[in-house]
């Protein structure tokens, strides 16, 4: 299975950069936008609905901000839209498709970059996450075998290796220790796995650049998109690739190609 995720920055704005275009060309089974940032009325035009894929989109009651969306080669057997957050799930964050006992989410985490407010907002996101995830988990391990790939912006780099200016971010959203320690918990304990860098430990691998200075020329940038695993899943990347030969928004996509049957989760 070859999978595609990518924060849009607004997909009509992804749309008119050549976006669809692109995807035609990529052979994928699934795609996974984030911050798609349009209402179903917005959308209605037969471009945001590619033929060769089933086409889910689930906005945000408010408009002009987040919503998630997935495009996949096969008819999924249900999709399911928030993972039951009576705060969060408003502003469509999370996407699920079920194909057999796989299942591919299209998750968007929010960015706690703007104000102290919405930093606390991200923490109770990952709070609520974070118990949802460690659920499936043992789900996957220990009852009815499903495998979930949680795909999309996670707003969160790892580790040291994944900002170009990890020093002098140590301090600001998306790198504060609480973050990095959440993450920690998720990939150590809590046995996920962090499928881009099962195949590619290498530096410089970056997923966003900020728009200021020449962050995207200089390749100053975050890895924050990421295609994470339960469990089950260890072992089953075979290759992974962020795109950059024309930018889409400023986020990069990240394409992955991965030994799974969806029929038995693996």
């Amino acid at each position: 299975m070859r999978i595609i995720t990518l924060n849009v920055n607004g997909i009509r704005s992804a749309a008119r950069k050549g976006l669809f275009d692109w995807l035609a060309r990529q052979r994928a089974d699934v795609v996974c936008l984030q911050e798609v940032r349009a209402q179903a009325n917005q959308i209605l035009a037969a471009q945001f609905h590619p033929r060769q894929f089933h086409c889910f989109y689930e906005a945000a009651q408010r408009k002009g901000y987040s919503g998630v969306a997935l495009f996949t080669r096969q008819e999924p057997d249900e999709v399911l839209r928030g993972f039951g957050s009576a705060e969060f799930d408003a502003e469509g964050r999370y996407l699920e498709a079920r194909f057999g006992q796989l299942s591919v989410v299209s998750v968007y985490l929010p960015s706690g970059s703007s104000s102290e407010e919405r930093q606390q907002a991200k923490f109770r996101f990952m709070k609520e996450f974070g118990v949802h995830l460690g659920g499936l988990g043992q789900d996957s391990r220990r009852q009815d075998g499903r495998q979930y790939l949680f795909c999309g912006d996670w707003n969160i780099a790892h580790k040291e290796i994944d900002l170009k200016n990890w020093r002098g971010n140590r301090q600001n959203s998306g790198f504060l220790p609480e973050e990095r320690a959440w993450l920690d918990n998720l990939f150590g304990p809590q046995g996920f796995t962090d499928t881009f860098r099962e195949v590619n430990p290498e530096p410089d691998q970056y997923t966003w650049w900020s728009n200021r200075g020449q962050a995207w020329a200089k390749n100053v940038g975050w890895r924050i998109d990421y295609q994470i695993g339960t469990p089950g899943l260890k072992g089953a990347a075979r290759g992974a690739r962020i795109y950059r030969d024309k930018r889409y928004s400023d986020h990069a996509p990240l394409i992955m190609d991965f030994d799974l049957n969806p029929g038995s989760g693996r």
